[in-house]
């Protein structure tokens, strides 16, 4: 190669990028067409006709060639109304997601110990590591509950700059204490970050916590009981303080006008959602009972709105099982075996009563059918 000759290959480009992060796996899932949809945790009912017709009606009137609103103070008014909590301490983005990401971005840096335990959603670890932290991985209990113990053990041992608590826990549904999540605070210095993206669905809702404690922060979506994971929507609650230091790192004009419309609009007749999930949460029991009379399969309970099952008939292998959910019933769950604990495992989430019943019905003419 000539001196003056720069070097073309896709390696010249790829040594610029963070060792640790060349080294980490991408979050991604592979695409399927399924006819019966029950692997994403998503709500299985629309949002209502009444209020996607008000949501029409204020973005007719919008001009789409201008720029939403620097801040989103519409959405932020309406969580605030929601919630309780000043706006000042509340920020707003597409999905939870963003916010993880956001948050990760202003707290950890090189070595930084972020404590995470696990099996629990990946995106903490990914976010953790791309930032180049440490992650402090905690087991979950033989009964994949938290181990609150050995949380605080963790956190206190390592200095620990944030302890993350996805309650309820996605993949396993398990959810913490009030008093539990009390303990993790008080007992350590970490800032405490509670996922709480599937509280309507079962376990303690964590904002009354906020007050006087500005170490916690709690995070919510509009992707599960609020119907809205097409237009990705989801906010922080925190401390003024802390929240003015995490939108540093946010993008500007990060929401759009769609976005802001529709979650307000969600939010302030979040009443006529009410009854859909009472059906999830109906159906989630449904699931959980239904799987735990079929034999050869370990269902956990689960405050959110999927179970987690282990297939444990001998001689077969859980892949197969959801290969012929798949291909012979139209039927697709979530394989998370490859998570830590969950050998053997899969998730689905709360469908309709009808596909709810045609899962159950599927899995165990699988199951003791061979």
């Amino acid at each position: 190669m000539l001196k003056n000759q720069a070097d073309q290959s896709t390696e010249a480009a790829l040594k610029h990028v963070k060792p640790q992060v060349r080294e980490l796996g991408a979050y991604t899932l592979r695409p399927y067409e399924p006819r019966v949809k029950l692997n994403q945790n998503e709500s299985p009912y629309d949002v209502p006709d009444q209020i996607k017709q008000r949501i029409a009606e204020r973005l007719a009137d919008r001009p789409w060639n201008r720029y939403p609103p620097f801040v989103a103070s519409n959405f932020i008014s309406a969580v605030a109304q929601a919630t309780g909590w000043p706006a000042e301490g509340i920020l707003v983005a597409n999905g939870s997601n963003e916010l993880i990401q956001s948050f990760f971005a202003v707290v950890v840096g090189e070595g930084t110990p972020v404590v995470v335990p696990e099996p629990t959603f990946t995106l903490y670890r990914l976010m953790a590591e791309v930032n180049g932290g440490r992650v402090v991985s905690v087991p979950l209990d033989e009964e994949l509950r938290f181990d609150v113990d050995a949380i605080v053990a963790a956190a206190r041992e390592s200095g620990a700059a944030i302890v993350v608590l996805c309650t309820p826990n996605n993949p396993t549904g398990s959810a913490l204490t009030r008093e539990e999540i009390e303990r993790i605070h008080d007992e350590t210095d970490a800032l405490v970050l509670l996922d709480q993206a599937y509280v309507e669905f079962g376990g303690y809702d964590a904002i009354p916590l906020l007050a006087g404690r500005p170490r916690v922060v709690v995070l919510r979506t509009f992707s599960k009981a609020m119907a809205l994971a097409g237009l990705r929507a989801g906010y922080l609650l925190g401390d003024p303080a802390l929240v003015t230091e995490v939108n540093k790192a946010k993008l500007p004009y990060n929401i759009n006008f769609f976005t802001e419309v529709a979650a307000a609009e969600v939010l302030r007749a979040a009443d006529l959602l009410e009854p859909q999930i009472e059906a999830i949460r109906r159906e989630r029991d449904r699931l959980y009972e239904g799987l735990r009379q079929i034999p050869g399969i370990r269902a956990f309970p689960s405050g959110a709105n999927f179970v987690l099952f282990r297939v444990e008939r001998e001689g077969l292998i859980h892949t197969r099982v959801f290969d012929r959910l798949l291909e012979e019933h139209g039927i697709l769950v979530r394989d998370v075996s490859k998570y830590p604990m969950l050998a053997g495992c899969l998730r689905v989430n709360a469908g309709t009563p009808e596909e709810t019943g045609e899962f159950l019905e599927a899995l165990r003419d699988i199951v003791t059918g061979g």
